[in-house]
């Protein structure tokens, strides 16, 4: 399995949706970490999964929440997650980090 790394600002956005989840059910917030928790559990076994959308970038979609993961793979054993991106974000709003 990869080894997963967060973005600072992927951890902040990654915050800030819980956070924000928390205002309105604490627990649909459980139940947003739980399953991008398990979307960076299947990255990590299946690094290739996501679409690739631009140069060595790639976007996996969490279900059941508007947010994708962004990410790109690093050195064969890592994924960088550069982004917890909601959907009416511009796609090539994170590909710059």
């Amino acid at each position: 399995m990869k080894e997963i790394i967060f973005h600072p600002l992927a951890q902040q956005e990654l915050d800030d949706a819980i956070g924000y989840y928390k205002t309105q059910d604490k627990a649909i917030a459980l139940e947003f970490l739980n399953t991008v928790e398990s979307s960076t559990n299947l990255l990590a076994r299946y690094p290739e999964l996501g679409l690739k959308f631009r140069d060595s970038v790639r976007r996996l979609a969490i279900s059941k929440f508007p947010y994708s993961l962004v990410y790109r793979l690093l050195d064969g054993e890592q994924i960088y997650i550069l982004a917890i991106a909601h959907h009416k974000q511009k796609p090539n709003a994170h590909v710059g980090k």
